[in-house]
């Protein structure tokens, strides 16, 4: 039985939760009852709506040793693709709304990020450094087609010429080509991709507003004939459902073009956890317990381990054959590489309208 109330089928449509958890900050809860009062009228379907944000700041710092960048942009809050398993979910938590269906249909949209993001890189005391877009929502994710808020950062970037690590499942990077090109010859550009399954139903299933994986590939090599390197994230490796794809998938994205490849397995902190229980149950009813025994072999007997250097990958016997298996297929296809460190030489901050121009 799921944790909290379910939204009806046709409410919930083109979503991945099934229920709106509360808050975890809120003083009070709530819980569904029936009151014995009947109920003629259905309930509307579930829409997306978007709210703006005025940042004070965009770049966000982290010092998390399991991660290669110390400083994030994050263009929206929230992720229309609705990915089950996302474990940036409980950061809506933050802005008193629920991990669960909120996160997928009440965005955040911050259209002055390109401005502020601006202001912090023309600082005196700014030292240049990797930037990494899409680690907690996707910046190619819907409502970016409209509102071209990652468009107009990556513009700023590239007048900074400023390193940037872009992550995302969002087809709709290809528009941005002309902008990226450029970035990559310069060193300043790599993009990773994410290629969780290669069955459209499955993805589907667990990530309902995202290119079907064909399509992702398809980026794959747009991006690469454009001359920008593209790393193949199989990320998360779910157990018991897509563990069994994992050279199918760097083999597919290696023909794509694909230069390098990294795996993380699945995690499921906080809300997430609970979120994912009653998605598996009421999705693949026939292995739910399967899925969710191997989940907790990988973390210690917990749904979720967050402890540094294993919280990725995993502990236990499956976890070493796993890590076994990615390197011996990125071996063989020759994606067991890192890319090389971005450069932040060239970063200068581009003059304003009536500075003197340096003569030398």
């Amino acid at each position: 039985m799921a944790e909290h109330p379910v939204q009806p089928k046709h409410r919930a449509l083109g979503r991945a939760a099934l229920t709106n958890p509360d808050n975890r900050y809120d003083r009070y809860s709530g819980e569904a009852v029936d009151d014995g009062w009947p109920r003629d009228e259905e309930l509307p379907v579930l829409r997306t709506t978007v709210t703006d944000e005025r940042p004070r700041k965009v770049i966000t710092r982290n010092t998390s040793p399991d991660l290669s960048f110390d400083r994030t942009i994050n263009p929206y809050r929230g992720c229309e693709h609705g990915c089950i398993y996302c474990f940036a979910r409980p950061s809506h938590a933050y802005l008193g709304l629920s991990p669960g269906l909120d996160f997928e249909t009440q965005l955040i949209a911050r259209p002055d990020a390109p401005e502020v993001l601006r202001a912090e890189l023309s600082k005196k005391s700014y030292v240049p450094d990797t930037i990494a877009i899409g680690s907690n929502t996707d910046p190619y994710q819907p409502i970016e087609r409209d509102r071209k808020i990652m468009r107009e950062i990556l513009k700023v970037l590239s007048a900074f010429n400023h390193p940037v690590a872009i992550i995302t499942k969002g087809t709709l990077i290809e528009r941005d080509i002309d902008i990226l090109a450029p970035m990559a010859a310069n060193g300043l550009l790599r993009v990773g991709i994410s290629v969780t399954t290669l069955d459209n139903a499955t993805s589907r299933a667990m990530e309902p507003r995202v290119p079907l994986p064909a399509t992702r590939l398809r980026t794959i090599q747009r991006l690469s004939e454009a001359g920008i390197p593209v790393r193949a994230m199989v990320s998360p490796v779910i157990p018991a459902l897509t563990d069994h794809e994992l050279e199918a998938i760097v083999t597919a994205c290696a023909k794509a073009g694909a230069v390098a490849a990294s795996s993380i397995m699945l995690r499921l902190p906080q809300e997430v956890a609970g979120l994912f229980r009653d998605w598996v149950a009421e999705t693949y009813p026939d292995r739910a317990a399967r899925i969710m025994a191997r989940v907790r072999e990988l973390h210690g007997g917990k749904d979720y381990d967050p402890a540094f250097g294993t919280r990725m990958t995993g502990q236990g016997e499956w976890a070493a054959l796993m890590k076994q298996r990615f390197q011996l297929i990125t071996r063989k296809l020759g994606l067991d590489r890192s890319l090389p460190q971005l450069r932040t030489d060239l970063f200068a901050v581009p003059p304003k309208a009536g500075d003197q121009l340096q003569l030398f």
